[in-house]
């Protein structure tokens, strides 16, 4: 992720390139299974989004803020690159937040201007304005709904870079409720970030539950998908579809968010949903633990099944 600050006039909803679905696939077969929690991705699965648009815009709304406040331009790009790329590789157990900030302030004067209160008034109103051109997918709501009346336990998970405003900003965009999640990751929240392991297993010990007991929803065949390395089932959706791994989609569920929607509806009822749902940070040793019991499970099953 690059701090491109050039503003953008294409469409934050305009299609990635990209492989096409086939529009004479069959639709997925029913649901044969239950599942004790879904974990959703939200940009390009839930939320029809462009994500070079999205950063372009995201990072040339956020440096006019900065240097509105008194931030030098130069010195605020450099320690946006060195925060985000520390999210993206540090290893030390530390949130992301801390991560980012103590790499940001290597490049940036931490008393240049009060850093709190720029961040806080951009995610209360500039970022908003980023999505103002977002056209929903009706199939996201529907598919959400549709679970929560069936009783699955939904858990948002999120590259884990930005603070919760963000996050909901997203999710307002989409049309999908907030409340609908029980668990949302942000970079307070998280130690890592995906594709690693380490960042599904913290999120499977905050649900409680075995990696074969939850279904990942994902558009990006490596950022999603590295889930089912711990046993985790999968549905890809296509119509944004990333497949930077180059894998024959046809190995995992997959479909448009809208035949999503409809395959739900086959799912049964959850009858053994997961309970005591952590929402803050979940010890390093904790996670670790989980990641070790769930890659040993997943290679003695084989995988997770279609």
């Amino acid at each position: 992720m690059t701090t491109n600050t050039e503003s953008s006039t294409e469409t934050v909803s305009k299609p990635a390139g990209g492989p096409t679905p086939d529009a004479n696939a069959s639709a997925p077969a029913p649901a044969t299974r239950s599942y004790r929690a879904v974990c959703f991705d939200l940009d390009g699965t839930l939320l029809p989004l462009d994500l070079d648009v999205f950063l372009q815009r995201y990072f040339s709304a956020l440096g006019k803020v900065a240097v509105r406040s008194g931030a030098d331009p130069s010195a605020f790009k450099a320690g946006m690159d060195a925060g985000v790329r520390a999210m993206a590789m540090h290893d030390d157990g530390c949130p992301n937040d801390q991560a980012f900030w103590r790499h940001f302030f290597a490049e940036v004067d931490p008393g240049s201007c009060d850093w709190n209160a720029v961040f806080a008034a951009f995610y209360e109103g500039p970022f908003g304005e980023i999505g103002a051109d977002v056209v929903p997918d009706p199939a996201a709501a529907r598919a959400v709904e549709t679970l929560r009346k069936k009783g699955y336990p939904l858990a948002l998970t999120t590259m884990p870079m930005f603070p919760i405003e963000g996050v909901k900003w997203r999710l307002t965009w989409a049309g999908v409720d907030v409340d609908a999640f029980v668990r949302i990751t942000a970079y307070d929240n998280s130690t890592a970030t995906k594709p690693h392991a380490i960042y599904y297993a913290e999120n499977l010990a905050a649900l409680g539950v075995d990696g074969k007991d939850v279904l990942m929803v994902g558009n990006n065949t490596v950022e999603d998908l590295s889930f089912m390395q711990l046993g985790a089932d999968a549905f890809l959706v296509t119509d944004y579809m990333l497949n930077p791994s180059g894998m024959d989609v046809n190995e995992v569920r997959h479909g448009t968010l809208a035949e999503f929607a409809d395959w739900v509806e086959t799912l049964p009822i959850c009858e053994n949903p997961a309970v005591d749902v952590r929402r803050g940070l979940i010890a390093r040793e904790e996670s670790e633990a989980v990641l070790v019991e769930n890659e040993r499970a997943a290679l003695q099953d084989g995988g997770a099944r279609r």
